[in-house]
């Protein structure tokens, strides 16, 4: 299975590019999305979209997982990072592919094995069990730990997904 994830952001937006086999990982890809700053708020969502449209083109993702927002401080931050994730969710949905959510602490305890592991610990993981990564962002570095957090996580995920359709439609 293809998995895209996704660390989503207005200013930086990573991704990350792995197939799951079983318990065996293979790095494919990463990167960052970076809107120019100077941009209006709509053309920055604009430029997330049409990026990320070309990446789910380019490696054909299977699934897709992205990172849940957390609450900032600061309501308008929050508001902001909020906007880029919804976008940056919609390319992978556009091409049918399921977008699993996973939040933050629960990404770094099955990458790192500590819910409050530090962005340092989650690249050192990442180098480990991605070596051929290379990865020096740590924007693409958490994106990769979505990734693999989906894929030791999407049956269970799946799973309660069902039945929150089947409870939905009832």
């Amino acid at each position: 299975m293809r998995i895209l994830g996704i660390d989503p952001g207005l200013n930086k937006c990573g991704w990350g590019v792995i197939e799951s086999h079983g318990s065996n990982l293979k790095y494919i890809a990463h990167g960052v999305i970076k809107p120019n700053a100077k941009l209006s708020l709509a053309e920055r969502l604009l430029f997330i979209d049409t990026e990320m449209t070309k990446i789910v083109d380019l490696w054909k993702p299977h699934s897709a997982a992205i990172e849940e927002t957390f609450v900032n401080k600061s309501p308008t931050s929050s508001l902001k990072l909020g906007q880029a994730r919804g976008v940056a969710m919609v390319a992978p949905a556009r091409f049918g592919i399921e977008v699993a959510e996973y939040g933050a602490n629960l990404v770094k305890k099955t990458v790192v094995g500590s819910g409050h592991a530090d962005k340092v610990q989650i690249m050192m993981m990442i180098k480990t069990l991605l070596p051929s990564s290379q990865v020096t962002s740590e924007d693409a570095a958490d994106a990769l730990a979505v990734a693999i957090c989906h894929a030791n996580h999407h049956s269970t995920y799946s799973q309660i997904q069902a039945k929150l359709d089947s409870c939905s439609q009832n």
